[in-house]
């Protein structure tokens, strides 16, 4: 896996990968806002929207990120042969199931840590959208899978990360974009709960992402990191649907509730 030559400064390749990842989200919203005006509840963090207007805003929300990515690759003529994407070898599954199981047991190890130590949380803003609507969470599965993964994997480890390989080694750039990748999830969490409660969830956030990172690092295949973060989500949103089920009739184990409600959705 060749490293590209590094052909300008850190501090400038961190702001364009920060400047690229405020680009999708200003893509995103110029997406969602329309939709927005139709359904004003969609807009209020008080309201329950209707669950199909909700499912559309949440597709085209991380369809966004496509679009963004999409437009990065057109103006700057690097092309779709920029993509990391084929046909994943024996070495990239096992790469996908070590990230798999490696971020489902870091975020039970920092579930229960939480629990130990009565850290404050902030939800992300996801959790809040859908609420005690066991449908909508079910939809969710399908949505973690063929939109969120793909497109979150899709630009900031193949656009961003990657363009960060022009001024960094690849664990440093697995770093940076990491970081990038926690600092533009502050909005999500920061109407959740208070400050210090944002920056802990963030910081779970960070170390997620450092392991999707590298595992695409290592792969230079983006199937790989989203296989891993499409099983992570998985894995939250079983236990969030067990949660809504089962919470109040004592048939699942409390420590079992308690890790489930410090779980962070990335």
């Amino acid at each position: 896996m060749p490293t590209p030559t590094r052909s300008e400064s850190p501090t400038r390749s961190v702001l364009v990968g920060f400047g690229l990842s405020v680009f999708a989200f200003v893509v995103v919203n110029a997406l969602v806002a329309p939709l927005a005006f139709l359904e004003p509840a969609l807009g209020d963090p008080n309201q329950q929207a209707d669950r199909g207007p909700t499912i559309v805003m949440l597709l085209l929300n991380f369809g966004g990120f496509f679009l963004a990515g999409g437009i990065y690759l057109a103006v700057t003529g690097r092309g779709w042969s920029f993509v990391d994407l084929r046909i994943p070898t024996v070495r990239d599954w096992g790469w996908a199931i070590a990230a798999t199981l490696g971020s489902i047991l870091f975020i039970i190890v920092f579930g229960f840590l939480i629990q130990f130590l009565e850290l404050p949380q902030a939800p992300n803003e996801v959790v809040n959208i859908i609420g005690d609507d066991q449908v909508l969470l079910l939809a969710m599965f399908a949505i973690v899978v063929f939109a969120n993964a793909p497109a979150e994997e899709f630009f900031f480890r193949n656009i961003v990360q990657k363009r960060l390989y022009e001024s960094f080694s690849r664990n440093g750039a697995v770093l940076a974009a990491s970081a990038i990748f926690a600092l533009v999830h502050i909005p999500s969490y920061l109407i959740g709960g208070p400050l210090y409660g944002t920056l802990v969830s963030l910081f779970a956030v960070f170390c997620g992402s450092l392991i999707f990172g590298y595992a695409y690092a290592r792969t230079d295949n983006i199937l790989v990191p989203t296989a891993a973060h499409a099983g992570f989500n998985l894995f939250q949103f079983g236990l969030l649907y067990l949660q809504l089920e089962y919470a109040d009739s004592g048939e699942l184990p409390s420590l079992l509730l308690e890790a489930a409600v410090a779980f962070v959705v990335l």
